[in-house]
């Protein structure tokens, strides 16, 4: 039987807080390799490619379970909750 996600009640209209990179790294002067939006908050963090990993932080932190992937010519989901990804 295929997982599902349980979560996507908790999906909402979010507008990236910070819509040119990472909001940690932007504010440390750190890199990025690729960039994933929260999608209960509008969140910008980088992904787990990346050495901060804020995205997956920021889910352990906040508990907000569903983010996308914030790169140009993408279109996936993913929930860390249930481990699924999302159409």
């Amino acid at each position: 039987m295929a997982k599902t996600c349980t979560h996507q009640d908790q999906i909402k209209d979010v507008k990236p807080k910070t819509p040119n990179g990472c909001e940690e790294c932007l504010a440390t002067g750190d890199t990025w390799v690729h960039l994933r939006l929260c999608l209960t908050c509008g969140h910008v963090g980088c992904c787990d490619s990346s050495k901060n990993k804020h995205a997956t932080k920021h889910f352990h932190t906040t508990k907000h379970p569903i983010i996308k992937s914030f790169e140009p010519g993408e279109d996936w989901k993913w929930c860390y909750v249930d481990e699924v990804g999302l159409e």
